[in-house]
């Protein structure tokens, strides 16, 4: 990111990606474990979100 790269927000894009479908997989077990995964998830997902918008 600090050189420009034009791949930035395609990585970040599908970084995003994985961790929106591994917070979808562990978010259907009720295991306290799952549970707290996908939520780390979704919230890396987020971030690489915004990480690819300000790449743009």
């Amino acid at each position: 990111m600090s050189r420009g790269s034009q791949f930035v927000a395609g990585i970040c894009g599908l970084c995003a990606e994985a961790c929106d479908a591994c917070g979808t997989e562990c978010g259907q077990h009720e295991a306290e474990h799952c549970q707290s995964c996908a939520e780390a998830c979704r919230q890396c997902a987020e971030e690489c979100r915004q990480l690819a918008g300000a790449a743009v």
